[in-house]
């Protein structure tokens, strides 16, 4: 099957008998202005050394010219191909946690870049090192929600991730057990693949502890493991809340919040994972090789076509017709000159 990547662009073949006809008419002037002096046979023997043949050939040459480079960038296929590809990698759930208290500070300055800010700044740094990896994205606060399924399409997970905003969440809380409960239920049913769930969270656990351990270590026995990404810094801070303070219904106070990180790294204890602080310096680099000890796997196959791309032969055929051109003189070739292919017989 022959096609055209640009099959508009073959209207500018229209050109080719354009000039043609423009040189036929260009020829026929030519001879009618040289009538006037004369007549052409006598005319042409006063010009032995112009070729009556070699305009009309290196015009040909001219026009083959062009019309390949108009294929060629018409851009032609000359069929489809089956190219079958399969990838190996891990899969990765995201759980950011989405509460109230992400919004505070993620430094000891309740000036500093918020938690939930630097959450997205790890997280997109982390998907855009991931190769060949499928990835989900969870968000919690009173309760989980899956914002996307695992998939390998980076470009939407790191979409709905700049998405995510504790304002537009009406049920607060940090439901941790919710959200690993949901995450261990999103993974394929492969068991040779690699699973691992990252929990990214202020460690403000609101609901029972006991239950958050509970549910890493079931999600232990199904082969996945669990790492979490601590933010902020254990000094309390304010929460901001429209242009001034989150303030305590009961004691009228301004609400401080702080990270737990003794609760952080019991979850990643229980859940055969590691615990990294996101303002550390190397927490990516860490949480990257902790990926990188889990056993990948060939991901499903993938089969997609491929054209047979034409334009290089278009384009070599043009440029030997351009150089071909280039070479041939509209004069007489001397040395042919001297051949005599007919000669006449003799009379006796």
């Amino acid at each position: 099957m022959f096609s055209f990547a640009y099959p508009e662009l073959l209207l500018l073949l229209l050109l080719v008998p354009l000039f043609v006809t423009l040189y036929a008419w260009a020829r026929y002037a030519r001879r009618r202005n040289l009538r006037k002096f004369g007549r052409i046979k006598v005319i042409g023997s006063l010009m032995p050394e112009v070729s009556p043949y070699k305009p009309p050939l290196k015009l040909s040459l001219e026009m083959f010219a062009l019309a390949f480079i108009i294929l060629a960038l018409a851009r032609p296929w000359g069929g489809v191909k089956d190219e079958k590809t399969v990838k190996e990698g891990i899969e990765v759930v995201i759980a950011v946690d989405a509460s109230n208290s992400m919004l505070a500070s993620a430094s000891d300055s309740p000036d500093g870049p918020d938690r939930m800010r630097t959450a997205k700044l790890i997280l997109e740094k982390l998907i855009n090192r991931l190769d060949n990896d499928r990835v989900g994205l969870i968000v919690y606060a009173g309760q989980a929600y899956t914002l996307i399924p695992v998939t390998n399409d980076y470009v939407s997970a790191k979409m709905f991730l700049n998405s995510i905003d504790p304002t537009q969440i009406a049920e607060q809380g940090t439901n941790m057990t919710s959200a690993i409960e949901m995450a261990a239920n999103s993974f394929s049913d492969n068991k040779n693949i690699g699973k691992a769930i990252i929990l990214i969270t202020d460690a403000e656990e609101l609901e029972d502890q006991q239950s958050v351990m509970t549910a890493a270590q079931n999600a232990v026995k199904k082969g996945i493991q669990i790492d979490v990404v601590g933010v902020g810094q254990s000094v309390p801070v304010t929460i901001p809340e429209n242009g001034s303070l989150m303030i305590d219904g009961q004691t009228g106070e301004p609400v401080r919040t702080a990270l737990n990180e003794e609760l952080a790294t019991r979850i990643s204890s229980a859940g055969k994972g590691i615990y990294v602080n996101a303002s550390s310096s190397d927490a990516l680099g860490d949480l990257e090789r902790q990926l990188g000890k889990l056993k990948k796997a060939a991901m499903e196959s993938s089969v997609y076509s491929q054209h047979d791309e034409l334009f290089g032969v278009f384009a070599w055929l043009a440029l030997a017709c351009i150089v071909i051109n280039v070479f041939l003189l509209e004069r007489k070739i001397s040395w042919l000159d001297r051949i005599t292919f007919f000669k006449k017989e003799e009379k006796k």
